[in-house]
């Protein structure tokens, strides 16, 4: 079958990567604000201060998406828009933002998609310990009431929180995004408990309080290791390596993150490797972490590798293309990656992140050609099909991102948008993956 009748297209973005007006209308400080400019952290000491703009740019940018073509846009919420200190105070001018790109959103038939958490934690919160506080799960609880009062009437797709990898793994395990801290495991493994504790009651919260019926979701980064040939054997093996936790690198894992929620434990190899540093979640706190979602949602670029070889893993070769941030081209992820995850949770399969960065420019004529973009999108989008023509159900594909935007601590360079910025003048020019993505979208992928 491949893509139902009622499969989802559309693209994506975060709020700090977008925004700017990073201290306007009462919005508080959150950690990428503080950090991105402080030592080299971030490229250049780039930060999103301003990046596109968007915040007074917002209809502007909804009729860019009405031109492409788009069904979805999944955006995030700046919590220090919401709430300034990460409780207390609603700002209400913070609300009113996201309630107005929402009624944009829909007046130019496009369905909105929220994220409660892409990145962007509370710096008030943070200097009380951020995720390593007991309380930091309630914390997200309350800011996730503010936004679903405000919002659920007319949002139905939600995520919880964006990369939990990401969040745990980049910000206090490598170091290399906000807070740039590298932690021990001792206290990565508390962390990640209240992160999913976290998720867990935000989602019950919204299954309970939504005023439209909620489809809900939490979006982890999900690649697969992709099978070295098609025996069997080779399939068990990548699946295995897969879903296993890593040792030290379990923040980075799915299994760490997706087993909890879908299994209510955690996978077996946490415990082999951890002991009783893996913290016990009571009776009451598996209600939430368990609490039932109605896709997995999953962010996917590249084939993982089995990083203990010599040489060349099996996801890469001598001359192996690579995007500009280094990120090997390997379309059969979305294949491998769609089969695997439905196999393992059991739940339809979003993919609410896929792009690819590169050196785009305006060319002499004025438009930008980015050819390579669409014969990566090609390829990947042909391989997310074959999953769906062996019964996998699909539910949609969001590109990322609907423009160029600030990538975190490599600043301004890579360009991941069907939209290309000009950060000077801030003006928006269409690429010709613009173009090629809205006839995707117009014959439903027929054309792949």
């Amino acid at each position: 079958m491949g893509f139902s009748k009622d499969f989802i297209w559309g693209a994506a973005a975060a709020a700090y990567q977008l925004e700017g007006a990073y201290k306007e209308d009462g919005k508080g400080l959150n950690i990428w604000d503080v950090y991105s400019r402080e030592k080299d952290n971030v490229v250049y000491h780039e930060t999103g201060d301003i990046a596109c703009d968007h915040y007074h740019r917002m209809k502007e940018d909804v009729a860019m998406m009405k031109e492409m073509g788009l069904k979805m846009y999944r955006f995030s919420i700046n919590w220090t828009r919401i709430l300034p200190d990460g409780v207390g105070a609603v700002n209400e001018k913070g609300l009113q933002f996201y309630s107005d790109l929402v009624d944009e959103l829909i007046a130019n038939g496009i369905e909105p998609m929220v994220t409660l958490h892409h990145w962007d934690y509370p710096y008030e919160l943070y200097k009380k310990g951020g995720w390593s506080n007991s309380e930091s799960s309630e914390w997200f609880l309350e800011y996730t009431k503010a936004v679903v009062d405000a919002l659920s009437d007319r949002v139905q797709y939600w995520v919880t929180i964006n990369e939990p990898q990401c969040i745990l793994g980049c910000g206090y395990h490598t170091g290399n995004h906000a807070p740039f801290l590298q932690l021990p495991s001792r206290d990565l493994l508390i962390m990640g408990h209240n992160i999913l504790l976290a998720h867990g009651k935000a989602a019950r919260y919204i299954r309970q309080n939504a005023k439209k019926k909620p489809m809900i979701g939490f979006s982890p980064i999900g690649p697969s290791n992709i099978p070295r040939d098609n025996s069997v054997e080779a399939i068990e093996e990548a699946k295995r390596l897969t879903f296993s936790t890593n040792g030290e690198g379990f923040p980075f894992s799915q299994s760490y993150w997706s087993d909890p929620i879908f299994f209510g434990h955690y996978p077996q190899e946490l415990y082999d490797d951890f002991g009783d540093l893996v913290p016990e979640f009571t009776e009451e706190e598996w209600s939430f972490v368990t609490e039932p979602l109605d896709y997995y949602g999953t962010n996917i670029y590249y084939s993982n590798a089995d990083k203990h070889v010599d040489g060349y893993p099996e996801n890469r070769y001598q001359g192996v293309p690579n995007t500009q941030v280094g990120w090997v081209v390997s379309p059969e992820v979305l294949y491998w990656s769609a089969k695997f995850l439905y196999e393992r949770y059991g739940k339809p399969i979003f993919i609410t992140e896929n792009g690819m960065a590169e050196h785009d420019w305006v060319c002499l004529d004025g438009k930008v050609h980015d050819s390579y973009r669409i014969d990566y999108t090609h390829r990947y989008l042909r391989e997310f099909k074959c999953a769906g023509e062996e019964g996998i159900p699909l539910m949609g594909y969001l590109h990322w991102s609907v423009m160029d935007n600030y990538e975190w601590s490599l600043g301004y360079g890579p360009r991941f948008g069907l939209v290309y910025v000009d950060y000077k003048t801030q003006k928006r020019t269409l690429k010709d993956s613009a173009y090629w993505y809205r006839d995707v979208i117009e014959t439903n992928g027929e054309n792949l």
